[in-house]
C-alpha cells in the first residue's frame, strides 16, 4: 500500500515538474492577431470601432452574455472613452480605455481584465484601404507571467481569443457593409 502510494506521489510530482518546465519554456510576451476584407471605406468602419455603444453591433463578446452589466463613462467615442463591464464565466469582468484614436486609420485601447484572470493588454485596431475596401487588422498584445505560462501550457491563446477575434471581425465586415 506504502509503495502504491509512493509510485502515485512520484508521478504527481513529475507531473508537475513537467508542466511548470514547459512553462518556463513560454514566451514572456504574447500576441494574437486576425484580419479581414471589408467591403467598404476606412471612415464607415472606424466609429463601429471607435464608439463602444456601436460595439454591440459587433463585438462577440456581448451575446455571449445576455445580463451581462455594462457601465459606459462620460465619453464613449474616441480617445479617453471608457467602457466597463460584468458578466458570467464566457466573459468576465473588466474595462477599456480607448488610449488612441486616429482616425480613420487607427484604434488603441488599454483592456484590463479583473475576472476569471487579472491582465493587463493592449488592443489595437488597424484600418488600411486597399482600393474600395479596407483591410482592418484587430490585434491584443500583452505580457505572460509565469502563472498566465502556467495556463497557456493547457489552453491555446491563440485559437481562444483569436477565434473570438474571427467572429468580431465577421460582424463588423456584415456591419459595415450593411450600412
Amino acid at each position: 500500500m506504502k509503495f502504491a502510494l509512493l509510485v502515485v506521489a512520484a508521478v504527481l510530482v513529475g507531473a508537475v515538474a513537467v508542466v511548470l518546465l514547459l512553462a518556463a519554456r513560454k514566451p514572456d510576451s504574447f500576441v494574437v492577431q486576425r484580419s479581414t476584407i471589408i467591403n467598404a471605406p476606412a471612415d464607415r468602419i472606424f466609429p463601429l470601432i471607435n464608439d463602444y455603444r456601436q460595439w454591440t453591433a459587433w463585438s462577440p463578446y456581448e451575446t455571449k452574455d445576455p445580463q451581462m452589466k455594462r457601465t459606459f463613462g462620460p465619453a464613449t467615442a474616441g480617445k479617453g472613452a471608457t467602457y466597463a463591464w460584468d458578466g458570467d464565466s464566457k466573459v468576465g469582468a473588466g474595462n477599456m480605455t480607448i488610449v488612441e484614436s486616429t482616425p480613420p486609420s487607427k484604434v488603441g485601447i488599454r483592456l484590463v481584465m479583473t475576472k476569471p484572470i487579472a491582465a493587463d493588454n493592449d488592443v489595437s485596431f488597424t484600418l488600411t484601404p486597399q482600393g474600395a475596401d479596407t483591410s482592418v487588422t484587430w490585434a491584443m498584445q500583452g505580457t505572460a507571467p509565469f502563472f498566465a505560462k502556467v495556463i497557456h501550457v493547457f489552453f491555446n491563446m491563440d485559437k481562444m481569443v483569436g477565434g473570438d477575434m474571427e467572429a468580431g471581425l465577421a460582424k463588423l465586415k456584415s456591419a459595415a457593409e450593411r450600412s
